[in-house]
This record gives C-alpha cells, sequence and structure tokens, in this order.
C-alpha cells in the first residue's frame, strides 16, 4: 500500500474520517497477514513508511502509525503519505541451550 490520505472531506466530519484512515490500515495489514506464506517462511514483517508526502516519509514501525496518524492531526495537514510493503520472513526459535546461558 503506497497512499497519500486526504483529511479534508465535505461528507465527514474530521473524527470520522480520521477513524476511516485508520480502519482501511489495519485492515490492510489483516489482509496481507492472512495472505498464504511461501514454503520456507513462518511470519509477515511490515515495511513502513510515514510522512507528510512521499519524498519526506521516514521509516517507522507498524504499531507507530496511529499515534503518528494523531500527530498530523493535530497538526493540522490537510495530508499525508503511508507506504507499508509486506514481505514474508522467517523466524528461527532459539536453541534450549542458549536462552538459558542469556539467563544467568
Amino acid at each position: 500500500m503506497k497512499k497519500t490520505f486526504a483529511l479534508a472531506d465535505p461528507k465527514l466530519p474530521l473524527a470520522r474520517r480520521v477513524d476511516a484512515i485508520k480502519h482501511e490500515i489495519k485492515k490492510y495489514l489483516k489482509r496481507e497477514r492472512n495472505k498464504t506464506l511461501p514454503s520456507g517462511m513462518n511470519y509477515w514483517a511490515f515495511d513502513c513508511r510515514f510522512g507528510v508526502s512521499a519524498e519526506q516519509a521516514t521509516p517507522t514501525f507498524p504499531s507507530e502509525l496511529n499515534k503518528l496518524i494523531d500527530n498530523v492531526v493535530a497538526q493540522e495537514l490537510p495530508e499525508f503519505y503511508v507506504e507499508i510493503l509486506a514481505r514474508a520472513c522467517k523466524h528461527d526459535p532459539r536453541s534450549p541451550l542458549s536462552s538459558m546461558n542469556d539467563q544467568a
């Protein structure tokens, strides 16, 4: 998803528009997580970028998107850019011996 969201909407109040944008992002993340993983991979990771425009977007974590959207609303900016790219990853579990060494 690479999208610029406008906060102004003639039919919706600002709070409702913000909720709709957050819902759209959440729905996209859920849809991507439900896709079938390639063989050998066991989870989806998301590379996110957020900014006032595509040129000014900086990397961020998916968990921080709602806070960043709230900051844009507080600053009364007219629009913002969100980029979310899913990639399949493989997580190798720790061996029992290495976890015991970490606790010591």
